[in-house]
């Protein structure tokens, strides 16, 4: 089984996104007994008292027009643990693979990329929050997401 964990900042827009788009490109092929996916943050910020934020309503609103949802995610935090409990850790943008970098270790293993570097792109997924454009940033993920599935299987969607 490939294990994928995707992450950002917070995990309430991007690496959600992530996670559920990549699920439903599994689930389209047939594959979604070959893949565990799940999606984290390198902060703590939309985690409160143990408790993690959902995914930022237009965020959740964006996937709803693809037919994704996403009900029940809340954001959770990545832990150095998770390390040795999955294949790739895929970040969304450059701070992120810093700071997966920091909380990971020094990833003598080679499981953390950046998304859109399976798309042969070296730019980072924008920012929702800030930029406000979801339709770019699912664009992008998408984008990703498919490069990344054909990477692992040979078969996109």
């Amino acid at each position: 089984m490939m294990r994928i964990m995707f992450v950002c900042h917070g995990n309430i827009c991007r690496s959600p996104m992530a996670e559920f788009i990549m699920k439903k490109l599994v689930r389209d092929s047939g594959l979604q007994d070959e893949f565990f996916i799940s999606s984290s943050a390198t902060s703590t910020e939309e985690i409160w008292n143990g408790r993690g934020n959902p995914v930022y309503p237009p965020a959740k609103a964006e996937l709803k027009k693809h037919g994704i949802s996403c009900e029940g995610k809340s954001a959770v935090q990545l832990k150095k643990s998770d390390y040795e409990k999955y294949d790739y850790f895929v970040g969304m943008d450059s701070a992120n693979i810093r700071n997966m970098r920091r909380i990971l270790g020094n990833d003598e293993d080679e499981k953390i990329y950046k998304l859109l570097g399976f798309a042969g792109r070296s730019d980072d997924v924008a920012d929702p929050w800030y930029s406000g454009d979801f339709v770019t940033t699912y664009r992008d993920i998408y984008e990703g997401c498919n490069a990344l599935l054909k990477h692992l299987t040979g078969k996109s969607q």
